[in-house]
């Protein structure tokens, strides 16, 4: 089926050589900090994480919202979902190697990543994350290319593939509980030291996965004679409705608590992400704009006049999706590292070459992501739709 992705239009080409370029960029800015050393970033002693650790953890996320159609479809074999957890299945693999990616460039000197393999230690959280990531991939590309490639010939998967399938959903829970914990774990930071922190992102990726999913489909559509349905797109619509509910009202906890305890700890870095600190006001219009689209998407979502028009739920979906990229990929680092553990506050911005670093990882997902797409739909095109009992 591989050959599938290298059949397509002028449009199709065109969209693949723009990723390339973005792609190519970033490789270069790459291969300068290679040489240069993390100096080329905005990272210093006080903030040893910014926007590629950021990124890693918000597509985590991404990753495990391929859970919320895996459940339905495969558990309470709700058929309409039929068509979308192929793509729900694809866009995981694409985010679990944009998450290799940003490690990967985090890394200061990228060999060291084979330490974990060479010298594993248990004890170590981020020995964890990496087995579940590395397992989580694996699960999601098998059983998506087995699943399709029944689909293309028309039987139903066979037997073996059941029991990944049920694994899937435990581990796609797993991937982001862990990364949580690598949060969670660390003392000497208030703001991250919270027992909610796992469900808080738990919350987030099940609003922010299936939300960019809904965009996905939608597009998928307008391109080719793939739709996934309206029903569904409508059903997906809903869990993003309540999983938002859920997030805003756990980062809700999280002011009460640090501000009614009245620990300023706990309340500096609120104070200092949504009204600056010390004259430092860096982050600040970021963290509106995310309150502010996260309010709007939830009441576009929350009354179901306005969801049914897939115009305006389009647009909640953006605006929900930018909301957590900017509270989850930059907000929760920046908020963890400043003000320091001294109370001094040393703001972090990404530079020039992190941005294009980033972008560059962000082009190879999602030329990964057009490359399984384009296999899935020429597969489904060919099949017309027809469904099979798995």
């Amino acid at each position: 089926m591989l050959e599938k992705a290298l059949e397509g239009s002028k449009k199709y080409w065109a969209w693949v050589g723009f990723l390339g370029i973005f792609a190519l960029i970033g490789t270069y800015w790459y291969i300068r900090q290679f040489n240069e050393g993390l100096g080329l970033t905005g990272l210093h002693r006080d903030v040893s994480w910014g926007l590629y650790i950021g990124q890693f953890t918000f597509l985590v996320g991404v990753a495990a919202s391929a859970v919320m159609l895996v459940i339905p479809y495969y558990l309470h074999d709700f058929k309409k979902f039929g068509k979308i957890v192929i793509l729900g299945e694809f866009l995981a693999i694409s985010a679990v190697t944009m998450c290799i990616l940003f490690i990967f460039v985090d890394m200061g000197q990228p060999m060291r990543i084979m330490n974990v393999l060479l010298h594993p230690t248990p004890g170590s959280v981020m020995f964890w994350d990496s087995v579940v990531l590395s397992g989580y991939l694996f699960i999601n590309a098998l059983v998506g290319w087995v699943t399709l490639g029944s689909d293309r010939k028309g039987v139903p998967p066979p037997k073996w593939i059941k029991p990944w399938i049920y694994l899937s959903i435990p581990w796609a829970i797993s991937i982001h509980t862990v990364t949580a914990f690598l949060y969670s774990g660390i003392p000497g930071r208030h703001f991250w030291l919270t027992a909610v922190m796992a469900a808080r992102f738990l919350a987030s990726a099940f609003a922010g996965g299936p939300a960019l999913l809904i965009i996905l489909a939608l597009i998928v559509r307008k391109v080719s004679k793939f739709d996934a349905g309206k029903d569904v797109i409508q059903a997906v619509s809903r869990i993003v409705a309540y999983a938002m509910f859920a997030n805003v009202f756990l980062l809700g906890l999280e002011f009460f608590t640090a501000f009614y305890s009245g620990i300023p700890g706990h309340q500096h870095p609120f104070v200092y992400l949504y009204k600056g600190l010390d004259g430092h006001a860096e982050i600040v219009p970021l963290m509106w704009t995310s309150t502010i689209f996260a309010v709007l998407s939830l009441v576009m979502l929350w009354v179901p006049s306005i969801r049914r028009k897939e115009g305006l739920l389009s647009i909640a979906c953006v605006m929900l999706f930018i909301s957590l990229w900017i509270d989850k990929g930059f907000g929760l680092i920046i908020g963890g590292f400043v003000p320091n553990p001294f109370e001094e506050v040393n703001p972090y911005w990404p530079t020039l070459p992190e941005a294009m670093i980033t972008l560059g990882v962000w082009a190879i997902g999602f030329m990964v992501l057009t490359f399984l797409y384009k296999i899935a739909i020429t597969v489904r095109e060919q099949t017309a739709g027809v469904e099979i009992d798995h």
